[in-house]
């Protein structure tokens, strides 16, 4: 078989195809390609086209390099922009957050437990902000409860949500684990699971269910 790509090879080089082209066309190593043709000497028009090839291959690449860069930065202007249009949040404003993200991912159906989950760190950590200095609960009334592939690994994924979160460690409920056959033996995109804040009081999610409510009610009559 490697006999028949040599000649191959070959043929292909003494045509003035580059390493780079022999090595696509068959599949195989480059070094091998290097071995098999290194005693076929190229024409001074070949050596030209090829050195041609490679220059314009260079201009391309800096040409798209040099794009993406301008498109970059006129994306990172509009953010900029953007991003500076938000003024320090007021504890108000952050009342306001908390209920949209709660109304968004918190759980409504476990009367008597405040839930939220998620895999965004950050809006973890405004999450606990949202219940630490809004809804004033106490520190020992937290729990976390992680939700990750058997294949992941728990420690990691414990420590990572315990230093967002900052509930301590003992506080934590088992970690549930849950196959995946789309994400067995793969680099998974979500490496340390998903985390959910828990928290048993039904007064405060009777609270919250409240805040929603007229959250929703105060945008409906919003006038047009």
């Amino acid at each position: 078989m490697k006999e028949i790509e040599k000649e191959k090879a070959r043929k292909l080089r003494q045509l003035g195809w580059s390493l780079g082209q022999i090595k696509h066309k068959l599949d195989v190593s480059k070094s091998s390609v290097s071995i098999w043709v290194r005693d076929i000497k190229l024409t001074s028009e070949q050596k030209q086209e090829l050195s041609k090839k490679g220059l314009k291959k260079e201009i391309i690449e800096k040409r798209r390099e040099t794009r993406l860069r301008r498109e970059k930065a006129k994306r990172q202007i509009v953010i900029d922009r953007a991003k500076y249009e938000i003024k320090k949040p007021s504890r108000e404003d952050l009342k306001l957050i908390g209920i949209a993200l709660y109304w968004a991912e918190g759980s409504k159906t476990q009367r008597g437990v405040v839930q939220f989950s998620n895999s965004d760190p950050l809006a973890v950590k405004v999450m606990m902000r949202f219940f630490k200095e809004v809804c004033k609960v106490p520190k020992e009334k937290f729990r976390g409860h992680i939700y990750i592939h058997p294949h992941l690994s728990i420690k990691r994924a414990l420590g990572h949500w315990h230093k967002i979160s900052r509930i301590p460690k003992d506080q934590f409920f088992k970690t549930s684990t849950q196959k995946s056959r789309a994400s067995k033996n793969k680099k998974d995109s979500l490496p340390f699971g998903t985390f959910s804040i828990e928290i048993c009081d039904t007064k405060l999610f009777l609270t919250i269910k409240g805040w929603i409510e007229g959250v929703q009610e105060n945008l409906l009559n919003m006038p047009g």
